[in-house]
């Protein structure tokens, strides 16, 4: 096995600190993996990894070894990739991530637009409400909510969400509207019981209100479609309701006790040195999502 493979295999190891997962994102053995990274060990004349029964970590040589790598097999797929021209035009497959109904909402029309702009292109979207690891599930790029990690990826908000109480015009015109949120315990509340969902509501200055909500559902959608049918209050994160609140059909309450927004980036890793294919995809995606009124609008 040439330098440069045996590289690859231990940068790989690297990210995913295990031989068995680096060993079937590259489509190998797992002793195979485990022989390249010993091969080179005894190349270099320095012992790489610290291996146990449950764990695979670098030593303060690997660590090291592990920087170099990456940057001479980057400036290696930029001679590659310049040669080929596969920096000059979008083909291949990229892979998109984000949470289930911002993904549905915001990120698959620009996907769907992609596509078109780019006939060579496949895509496949991951839309799923946890967080996804982008090197291990092999994604090209992320649309976060929330506060990011270091993680030495590139990021760039393109907006922000904030979690806000709403209800339908007739709803408010019947019951009265909240002042603060203590007046919530005088109005019925539909609340989410998914994975993000809390039995208690947060608000600026510390403010916390304990719900009892007398409708309980295991989606955002319905307790959405409760409140625009007018029968009570809920809390959501405002783009969920974007179009309704556009069109009038709901209204959002208790806006001077919100708490600080949420920023959303697009997230990628190969930071300048990303192909065509993601380049072309994060500069759309920027553009779009930075238009959109919905998500760059304020309390």
């Amino acid at each position: 096995m040439d330098r440069w493979q045996a590289m690859r295999i231990f940068v790989r190891v690297g990210e995913t600190q295990s031989f068995a997962k680096a060993a079937r994102q590259l489509h190998m053995s797992a002793p195979a993996v485990t022989r390249a990274v010993a091969a080179l060990e005894r190349q270099i004349g320095a012992r790489l990894f610290v291996r146990t029964t449950r764990s695979v970590r670098m030593t303060e040589a690997g660590a090291r070894y592990f920087d170099d790598c990456r940057r001479i097999l980057a400036e290696i797929a930029d001679a590659e990739a310049a040669a080929a021209g596969s920096y000059a035009t979008p083909s291949g497959l990229l892979s998109v991530t984000a949470s289930t109904l911002f993904g549905q909402m915001y990120v698959l029309p620009i996907v769907t637009e992609y596509l078109d702009a780019f006939p060579a292109m496949r895509a496949s979207t991951f839309f799923i409400d946890r967080p996804v690891n982008i090197v291990e599930e092999g994604i090209d790029v992320a649309v976060r909510i929330g506060h990011l990690p270091d993680s030495g990826f590139t990021a760039i908000q393109v907006g922000a969400v904030r979690h806000v109480v709403c209800g339908s015009p007739g709803y408010f015109a019947h019951h009265g509207v909240p002042a603060t949120p203590a007046d919530l315990k005088d109005h019925r509340i539909a609340a989410p019981t998914g994975a993000w969902a809390a039995s208690e509501w947060r608000f600026a200055r510390n403010q916390r209100v304990a719900v009892q909500p007398t409708l309980r559902c295991n989606t955002n959608e319905a307790v959405i479609a409760a409140a625009r049918a007018g029968w009570g209050l809920t809390r959501v994160l405002h783009y969920q309701i974007g179009p309704a609140l556009l069109e009038g059909e709901l209204q959002i309450a208790l806006q001077d006790h919100e708490e600080p927004p949420l920023p959303i980036h697009v997230l990628y890793p190969e930071g300048r040195r990303a192909p065509a294919k993601v380049r072309a995809f994060v500069d759309l995606a920027v553009a779009r999502l930075r238009a959109n009124a919905v998500l760059n609008q304020q309390p």
